[in-house]
């Protein structure tokens, strides 16, 4: 398959009152079908960075903001196939006794996905349809048609109870209320964030940013959707999965440094 060259990363500008521990969940996996050329974290002072593996299998770097201004950087080359994520309309779903031990907890309420409180809402709009692909399908295109996309219209504290009220909300907010109604159906779904570069597709004005989108169990394996986009991408680039945004949080500051300012880059580069 041939595969195409795409630059990411990412630039945080801090001022912090006292040394800060911070974590950050910014590096791509170097894993199929996404392979990394070269990757590297540049900081402005110097600071140590240490690496570890959370229960989730995401790559998180440990660092301290120390007292002052501080920069931090990070760049990569991705290889990425010249191909959209596979789909297919017949994947069926399983009955929860049949689903894998492990995809279990991805049926369950979270901090931000609540089924529980979605449920009525779920069962009245899609029990209706064919299980499988095509149903989960019709659950993004419901949300994709219900929620307007608008920067600051959600905060740190929103749930997809209160997106599906509002009718407003970022790739995050997408994400967790399909994510929900998913969940409410019996159907495993998790949270994926990642970099997603505009790659044959229109370029959106606004600056570049992290992405959310979602997998869902169907059949013997994780299928990509994205409730956001609403349609078939190339170049994903995967940061980390887990139940919902608060288990790949881009940065956790045990603290309350000010942030200065975020650059994103996502762009493919000639070959």
């Amino acid at each position: 398959m041939d595969v195409r060259r795409v630059r990411v990363g990412c630039e945080f500008v801090y001022v912090a009152a006292v040394d800060t521990p911070t974590v950050l969940q910014v590096e791509p996996q170097d894993a199929a079908p996404v392979s990394l050329a070269q990757h590297g974290w540049s900081t402005e002072p110097q600071l140590r960075i240490r690496r570890y593996t959370d229960l989730y299998g995401n790559l998180c770097v440990r660092v301290v903001l120390p007292a002052g201004r501080s920069t931090l950087r990070y760049d990569a080359l991705a290889l990425v196939p010249d191909a959209a994520e596979d789909a297919d309309e017949h994947a069926p779903e399983l009955p929860p006794e049949e689903l894998p031990d492990d995809v279990l907890i991805y049926t369950l309420p979270s901090r931000y996905c609540l089924p529980d409180m979605l449920g009525d809402e779920a069962w009245s709009r899609f029990s209706a349809l064919s299980p499988g692909y095509l149903r989960v399908q019709a659950i993004c295109d419901h949300v994709y048609r219900h929620l307007t996309f608008r920067y600051g219209s959600s905060g740190p504290l929103s749930t997809a109870v209160d997106v599906n009220t509002s009718g407003f909300g970022v790739c995050r907010d997408f994400t967790h209320l399909a994510i929900s109604f998913c969940r409410a159906l019996n159907i495993p779904a998790r949270y994926v964030f990642g970099y997603l570069p505009d790659m044959d597709v229109p370029p959106d004005p606004a600056p570049m940013d992290f992405a959310a989108w979602m997998e869902v169990w169907l059949g013997d394996r994780w299928w990509t959707f994205d409730p956001r986009n609403h349609r078939r991408r190339k170049g994903r680039i995967l940061i980390g999965r887990g139940r919902d945004a608060s288990d790949v949080a881009m940065i956790t500051t045990f603290g309350a440094p000010l942030l200065v300012s975020m650059t994103v880059r996502a762009e493919e580069e000639p070959a």
